[in-house]
């Protein structure tokens, strides 16, 4: 499982605003459409994205 720090630290380095107002599927939400993906995260239940940074922790695996 991801850790709600680890998630922050990553937001920060992406110069995502306001990190410490957002709970966890916020954070990762914004992070992957600051990355450029679609927000995904907990909005999939057979997610076959094997290469998601996310996809263990999503996918309850983690």
């Amino acid at each position: 499982m991801v850790r709600v720090k680890e998630i922050r630290e990553k937001a920060r380095a992406l110069g995502i605003k306001n990190i410490h107002r957002m709970r966890k599927t916020e954070l990762i939400h914004t992070i992957q459409v600051q990355e450029g993906n679609a927000p995904c995260y907990r909005e999939i239940t057979d997610c076959r994205q094997y290469d998601c940074c996310w996809m263990a922790d999503c996918q309850g695996r983690g």
